[in-house]
């Protein structure tokens, strides 16, 4: 008969975050003959090694890996339970988001912390590149995921959702806008071509080398740009707009209160295919069957409630 617990659940989580026996031990104020006993006895049960232990920490084995995974998504739900029908509501509350480089959702979490009413919480926001946004919400280090499908990247994403047994749900769709700071030279325009950015490096969100034309934050991903540069951070971005006059092509969906007025999003004029091509799905994705937190059907309001903004 099984005898797992939520508590050795717990140990074994935090004993992956802190890679040490002693610092875990500290944190869940237990000994650490106590947690060492607990998690042998874990391991004996389920037949497998969780960690491998050394003179510098102890390290996750691949068995490890792939359990820690169910353990948090077993721990979430648990936590869930407890706060939806539980009593006493002393529970520390916890809850992460991972996204694309959407100011918009960044401005909901932002919304979404100021409703909550209590000074008991542990929040995160991971602004990351397409796929850690997915494998954050697969492992359960976030509980919502932001990210965009479009005709070119959807049976690509989708596959890789379905893999990880993550759903995606649609917020909002748009339609391709060039996006630069007002001083540009086509700022002014009521739309721009493909064949007038010619002379304007590319902007883009570096997405590393396996699958990056179909993780790619932005559309039209595979189109042979002759100038280009890469970056991992949304406020460098603005600045090679302004120092380069540099562009990138996107929803259109600017959060001035955060990234300021001094930048604009124009039109996308091109052949029809390339702008179908290039429409954007903008939605969230979570586990399947997951029982949502408080915080994430907060967020999620939030996000519905500044993005119904922009539709209206």
């Amino acid at each position: 008969m099984r005898t797992m617990t939520i508590q050795q659940l717990n140990y074994v989580i935090t004993i992956s975050e802190k890679g040490s026996l002693n610092k875990a031990a500290e944190v869940l104020y237990v000994t650490q003959p106590s947690l060492t006993s607990a998690v042998r006895e874990l391991e004996r049960e389920l037949g497998i090694t969780l960690f491998n232990r050394g003179g510098k920490g102890v390290t996750l084995t691949n068995d490890g890996a792939e359990f820690i995974q169910y353990a948090r998504q077993v721990v979430n739900q648990y936590d869930r339970l407890l706060e939806k029908y539980g009593k006493g509501g002393n529970l520390r509350k916890k809850f992460g988001i991972s996204c694309q480089h959407y100011s918009f959702a960044v401005k909901s979490f932002v919304e979404m912390v100021k409703q909550f009413d209590t000074d008991e919480y542990e929040f995160a926001i991971r602004e990351s590149k397409t796929r850690d946004v997915i494998e954050d919400v697969a492992a359960g280090k976030s509980e919502v995921g932001i990210l965009y499908l479009s005709d070119f990247n959807r049976k690509a994403i989708g596959k890789f959702l379905k893999s990880n047994q993550l759903e995606f749900h649609q917020l909002i769709n748009c339609e391709p806008y060039v996006y630069l700071w007002k001083g540009h030279p086509l700022a002014k325009q009521k739309s721009i071509r493909l064949e007038e950015l010619q002379d304007y490096p590319c902007l883009s969100f570096e997405q590393g080398p396996s699958g990056a034309f179909y993780f790619s934050e932005e559309i039209l991903s595979t189109y042979d740009y002759i100038r280009t540069i890469k970056t991992t951070d949304r406020a460098t971005m603005l600045n090679l707009m302004v120092g380069l006059n540099g562009y990138t092509l996107c929803s259109g969906i600017i959060c001035e209160e955060l990234n300021g007025s001094d930048y604009v999003a124009v039109a996308f004029e091109d052949k029809e295919e390339e702008v179908a091509a290039g429409r954007m799905e903008i939605g969230y994705i979570v586990k399947e069957n997951m029982i949502l937190s408080q915080m994430a059907e907060m967020y999620i309001g939030e996000l519905k409630k500044y993005l119904g903004t922009i539709q209206n």
